[in-house]
């Protein structure tokens, strides 16, 4: 009986997670055999080099960030206010996608053709937002307006260190959606 090769999507997945503590550079076969306890001979049965998985956990990341997030958007049902919460939720405040997402973002700042696959993804969850806003609020410079502050405001307050007076960052968060939620009926 032969021994059960590591699963690819167990390779996949330790590749993201060394990405999202680490960057590209971080994403090393015999650190993630090792990691995966096992031998990097495993690793070819799946993938030509380096550079194929990297594309296979690219293509890991952007399916789960949007197919799977605007799926379960939908799955879920609600209004188009509360689809909008839910898909920033997902994405941005989940402890597995939005380590990638950012190590991603960092990543394109580098190389040409991951910033493609980023502007490609954003672009998807810049037209859910578009949709969503667009139910509710009927001046379409204003939707592009509204979906571009709520997409910088779930990215980046990651990124921001500043104090708010008092005030806890949940608190200025969800007033910030507030603001950019509400859009009076007859605008």
């Amino acid at each position: 009986m032969g021994v059960a090769r590591t699963p690819r999507e167990r390779w996949v997945e330790e590749g993201l997670r060394a990405l999202a503590d680490g960057g590209p550079d971080a994403v090393r076969i015999e650190v993630l055999a090792k990691r995966l306890g096992v031998t990097k001979g495993g690793f070819y049965g799946y993938f030509a080099d380096r550079d194929a998985l990297l594309e296979a956990m690219l293509d890991t990341w952007q399916r789960e960030c949007t197919d799977e997030v605007i799926e379960q958007v939908e799955r879920e049902g609600g209004d188009p206010r509360t689809k909008a919460r839910r898909a920033g939720k997902l994405t941005f405040s989940d402890d597995r996608l939005l380590p990638i997402d950012l190590a991603v973002r960092d990543w394109a700042r580098r190389d040409e053709a991951v910033a493609e696959r980023l502007r490609r993804v954003d672009n998807r969850r810049m037209e859910l937002l578009r949709e969503m806003f667009g139910t509710f609020c009927p001046d379409p410079d204003e939707v592009e307006a509204r979906s571009l502050i709520a997409f910088c405001v779930a990215i980046g307050h990651h990124s921001l260190a500043a104090d708010h007076q008092g005030r806890s960052r949940t608190d200025v968060l969800a007033r910030a959606a507030a603001l950019v939620m509400d859009c009076p009926r007859d605008a």
